[in-house]
This record gives structure tokens, C-alpha cells and sequence, in this order.
């Protein structure tokens, strides 16, 4: 597209000039110029055409002079429209008064059109660099607002409503909570019904943040659901995810997973540790146990691996607490952990709690320990409590 540009100078010779000088750059569509002879009628055009690139005014003109027309177009705040103001020789101050009210350079007449051609050309060069830069802002800001839509999409497709099954709410508390250190997190939970009395649970944590690790969550979690519907021992679930995973991985990417099969009935849970952190179970005397550290491999990496599966009892009153490791790996800002030993002293400190009341007192304490550093990595946590 044309470099447009408006001369304005009550002189009519020096249109006669520039469109002898410029010539061929005009011929060529590299240029295209327009004339006003004073500021007022500039402005008018100015007004009327919004597309103006270069202003090249003199500043000594009637009705309206370049410095007063300077003023008018520094109020529309258009970084991309650049002027250059036009003095008798030696007259500093108003070319000094000009500058330092946002005129990008100056000539002085007689003017010099090889120097003139120069100034244009370097004006060119940063209405270009501008209008770049506008066109990365605007799509960063494209990519921030589809962000945080996936965000809250994101947030949308896991559950939210507590207690999750009316039913059941005499029998068990659920509560989780999902806190991702983007816009978008790799981090997720999720229960559903498998029949009756048997409830299905999965926290887990994809490698990696941003986008990919959000993508490959919702593809994880839509196949741990999908499977665990129909019943099946929590390490067939997950040997058969995992062969699905092996072929949707991109770029190295895994996911830890912790999925268990909760019998309300009984208490019973048949449960599967695929990598992930080892949960704790606070028990109704107040005291902390950790589950045995996983023997299985994390999913997503190797497509023949057999899961195997252990069982355990939740008794009335107990409770099985699951994290990712963005709990224990919060940093202060002294660089220092959350750790597992602040975690089960935080579960000591809320004997008799519910679900909600657990998670939220965990969350709160490794807000405190954080202080204002910054957040690493996605915070989630899923708590099960039995009830009878």
C-alpha cells in the first residue's frame, strides 16, 4: 500500500517539487500525496481521512499555523501518523517548540528534498515498526481473551456441584478444587457413578503448562471416565487408557494418575497409583497415614505396561485426601517447599473436618507459606470422606 502523505504549506510551489521529486516512487504506488494550504484545511482532511501516515507542514500559515495543527493532531493519539514540521532557517524556537511537542523531525526551507527523502524514509521505517507492534498487541490480546475462554471451559467440564450425589450424601463426602497456575492448567479431577453403590474417582497431573498440558488433560480425563463406566478393576481401566494415551502423546508428554473405585456400601476402595503422589488418609482418630508409594509407571509412555491395583477400607469417619504436587512443591520466597511434612502437619490441624472444610484448610496454609511468591504449578486436591 501507498505511504500517505499530506504537505501542507500555503506555498503553491512546493507541491509543483514534490511531485516532481517524488515522481516515481508516485508512479510506482509507493507514495501518494495530498495538499492543504493551511492548518485548518489540513485538519478538515485530516478529519475526513483517517489514513494519513506522514504530515510534512510548515509551520508559519495562515488561519491556522503548524504548531496550533501539531496540538490538533497529537489529540487524536494516533502513534502510527507522524509529523514533520517545515522552518524558515534559523528560526530554533519553533522548530525546538515543535519538537518538543511530538513533531517526529524537521526540514528548513529552502528546503533540501535528497535530506527530505531521508526523513521520510526513517519516518517510514517507524510507522512500520508501530504498526507491527499494534499487530502483535492485538493478537496477544486475541490469544489472552481465547485463553481465558479456555479457562473457563476448562474450569466448566470438571465438577462442581457439592455434594455430587444426593443419594449418597448420608453415606459420603466429596469435595475438589482446581486452582491452575495459567490461564489454562495440566491438573484434573473427576468422579462419577459406576452403579448402585460403587463411585469412580481420578486426580491426576499432565507434565508440562499452558495449552498442551490442557489439551492432553481433556483427552485424559474423557478416556478415565469413558473406561471406568463400565466397571472394571481400576488397573484394567488404566492399562487400557494407557495404550489409548500412547497414541495421542505429543511431544514426550505424560500424565500421573491416581484413580480409585470407592465402594459406599463397604468402604472399600480398589485403587490404582499410576506415578502419582502417594495420598494420605486422615482416620477419624485424627491420625495421618500415607498409602504405600506407587509401583506402576506414570501413563502415556510406554503402551504395553500392565497396571496393578490395591485395595484398602475407608471406615466411618475417615478420610482419603489426594493432591497434585503443586500442594508439596509451592515455593515461599525463600525458595523453599510446601514439602510433605507441612502438608500432614496441616491435616492434623483439622480433626473432624468435612471435605470442604480440609481442602480449605490446606489451600489456605499454602497460601500462607507462599507469602507473595508467585504461583509454579496447578493446585488441586480431591478429598473422600465416609460418612456410615
Amino acid at each position: 500500500m501507498a505511504v500517505k502523505i499530506l504537505s501542507v504549506d500555503d506555498e503553491l510551489d512546493l507541491e509543483v517539487l514534490l511531485t516532481q521529486y517524488f515522481r516515481k516512487k508516485i508512479r510506482k504506488g509507493e507514495y501518494e500525496f495530498s495538499f492543504a494550504h493551511n492548518g485548518l484545511e489540513a485538519l478538515q482532511m485530516l478529519l475526513e481521512k483517517k489514513d494519513f501516515d506522514i504530515i510534512l507542514s510548515d509551520i508559519n500559515m495562515p488561519e491556522m499555523d503548524g504548531l496550533t495543527l501539531l496540538t490538533r493532531v497529537n489529540e487524536m493519539r494516533n502513534p502510527t501518523l507522524k509529523c514533520i514540521m517545515v522552518s524558515a532557517y534559523g528560526d530554533m524556537d519553533n522548530i525546538r517548540s515543535a519538537m518538543n511537542n511530538g513533531a517526529f523531525d524537521f526540514a528548513t526551507k529552502p528546503i533540501d528534498l535528497d535530506d527530505l527523502s531521508k526523513t521520510i524514509e526513517k519516518a517510514i521505517e517507524q510507522i512500520e515498526f508501530i504498526k507491527l507492534s499494534q499487530h502483535e498487541h492485538s493478537q496477544l490480546e486475541s490469544i489472552k481473551n481465547d485463553l481465558q475462554i479456555a479457562g473457563e471451559i476448562q474450569q466448566a467440564i470438571l465438577p462442581r456441584m457439592f455434594p455430587p450425589f444426593s443419594d449418597l450424601k448420608e453415606q459420603v463426602d466429596i469435595f475438589a478444587s482446581m486452582t491452575p497456575a495459567k490461564d489454562v492448567g495440566g491438573d484434573f479431577y473427576d468422579f462419577f457413578r459406576i452403579d448402585k453403590d460403587r463411585l469412580g474417582f481420578v486426580i491426576a497431573d499432565v507434565s508440562g503448562k499452558g495449552v498442551p498440558a490442557s489439551l492432553f488433560m481433556a483427552v485424559s480425563r474423557t478416556l478415565i471416565r469413558a473406561t471406568g463406566l463400565r466397571g472394571d478393576l481400576s488397573s484394567e481401566c488404566l492399562t487400557y487408557v494407557n495404550k489409548l494415551l500412547c497414541n495421542e502423546s505429543l511431544d514426550s508428554m505424560f500424565v500421573t494418575v491416581f484413580y480409585g473405585i470407592y465402594d459406599c456400601s463397604t468402604g472399600e476402595i480398589d485403587y490404582t497409583n499410576a506415578g502419582h503422589n502417594p495420598p494420605y488418609v486422615l482416620r477419624r482418630n485424627n491420625a495421618v497415614e500415607v498409602l504405600p508409594l506407587s509401583t506402576n509407571f506414570i501413563m502415556g509412555v510406554f503402551d504395553d505396561f500392565v497396571y496393578t491395583n490395591t485395595q484398602f477400607k475407608l471406615e466411618p469417619g475417615d478420610a482419603l485426601v489426594m493432591y497434585t504436587d503443586g500442594v508439596t512443591e509451592a515455593f515461599n520466597e525463600n525458595k523453599e517447599q510446601f514439602s510433605e511434612a507441612r502438608l500432614e502437619k496441616s491435616l492434623l490441624t483439622v480433626p473432624g473436618a468435612d471435605s470442604q472444610e480440609i481442602i480449605e484448610a490446606v489451600i489456605e496454609d499454602v497460601k500462607d507459606f507462599a507469602g507473595n511468591e508467585e504461583q509454579s504449578d496447578d493446585i488441586t486436591m480431591l478429598t473422600i470422606k465416609r460418612l456410615k
